[in-house]
């Protein structure tokens, strides 16, 4: 691994993803395999970098010093979420037949919602993932050509 693929940069700040999984395999394969991100840590924490960013996985734990009173575990209950990853794409109609055909699970196929293309899907522990596709949200912003 290099230096410059390990998500600590040395001015500024880099934005992370933590989530807690029950499977490291299973959760990395998902992130790595059907989203194609690179795998720069494989376990204790895993770190993917996915894109322009990067997904921090690790086992849930108890309460620590710096986090008392908090205890991380994956979601209990997927009919209520809080946050969400969303990842924008180019082509919403070819990234979800090619993460379906890898065996990625959506909630429904792309929708135009007019400003853009979404679907939602869920990662093996059950985190709602939005893909989208800007199409007519781009009209507001001026072209600077």
């Amino acid at each position: 691994m290099r230096r410059e693929e390990f998500p600590a940069p040395t001015v500024g700040m880099v934005l992370t993803h933590f989530m807690t999984v029950k499977d490291f395999d299973r959760s990395r394969a998902f992130y790595a395999d059907i989203l194609g991100g690179q795998v720069v840590l494989e376990r204790d924490p895993c770190i993917i970098k996915l894109a322009n960013s990067w997904v921090i996985l690790n086992v849930g734990g108890g309460p620590t010093e710096d986090k008392p009173e908090v205890t991380l575990s994956p979601p209990t209950d997927l009919d209520n979420v809080s946050s969400f990853m969303n990842i924008r794409v180019a082509d919403i109609k070819a990234k979800y037949e090619e993460w379906r055909s890898k065996g990625a699970e959506f909630l429904t196929p792309p929708i135009d919602r007019g400003g853009e293309i979404r679907c939602y899907m869920r990662d093996p522990d059950g985190y709602l993932i939005e893909v989208g596709e800007a199409t007519g949200i781009l009209e507001m912003f001026e072209d600077e050509t």
